[in-house]
């Protein structure tokens, strides 16, 4: 496997166990143990080598607001502004929808809660898109014109892929 490929791996994997995390709090379950804390019948404080696995506790991931686009992101591995592998996590907040873009790079998304509306071309038109419920696999195809977002409820997605994560504007040609 090419290295690019093993990095962008690793940092999937890292990025769905965060997911998953932030799902068991989204569904009211932390599921972990903070690192040195005393597990449940066991006689002893069990701590993780850093070293060796690092994890965040729904709680600590830290989510960025984006007001004018409805929506709020966590970066959990890498950067997307920089070439190279990346995953975060984006809600976006009921009502909310991107008008019609498209990104330099494939993007891979699961549905971690909710439901996700997608469309697909350069009209905007909210009622041609299609849900996507909590569990779903969805990929964004480079330079393939897209909206997407959120109706009667929140929708968490996981996204990863290589950065960097431009999106581009699409405007449909004036008529003639």
């Amino acid at each position: 496997m090419p290295t690019s490929a093993k990095t962008l791996a690793a940092a999937v994997a890292g990025a769905i166990t965060l997911a998953l995390a932030a799902l068991m709090q989204f569904s009211g379950s932390t599921g972990a143990q903070q690192p040195g804390a005393q597990q449940p019948g066991a006689q002893q404080t069990v701590t993780l080598d850093p070293a060796v696995i690092a994890f965040k506790l729904p709680a600590q991931i830290s989510w960025i607001d984006n007001p004018k686009s409805g929506n709020r992101t966590a970066v959990l591995q890498g950067d997307p502004t920089k070439p190279g592998p990346y995953a975060a996590l984006l809600q976006w907040l009921p009502g909310n929808m991107s008008r019609p873009h498209f990104h330099p790079n494939d993007r891979h998304f699961i549905v971690v809660s909710g439901t996700w509306w997608v469309g697909s071309g350069g009209k905007y038109d909210p009622d041609a898109t299609v849900p996507i419920p909590a569990g779903s696999s969805v990929t964004h195809f480079a330079k393939g014109v897209h909206y997407d977002g959120a109706k009667g409820e929140q929708a968490t997605i996981l996204v990863w892929g290589e950065g960097p994560a431009t999106s581009s504007p699409f405007a449909l040609p004036a008529p003639k």
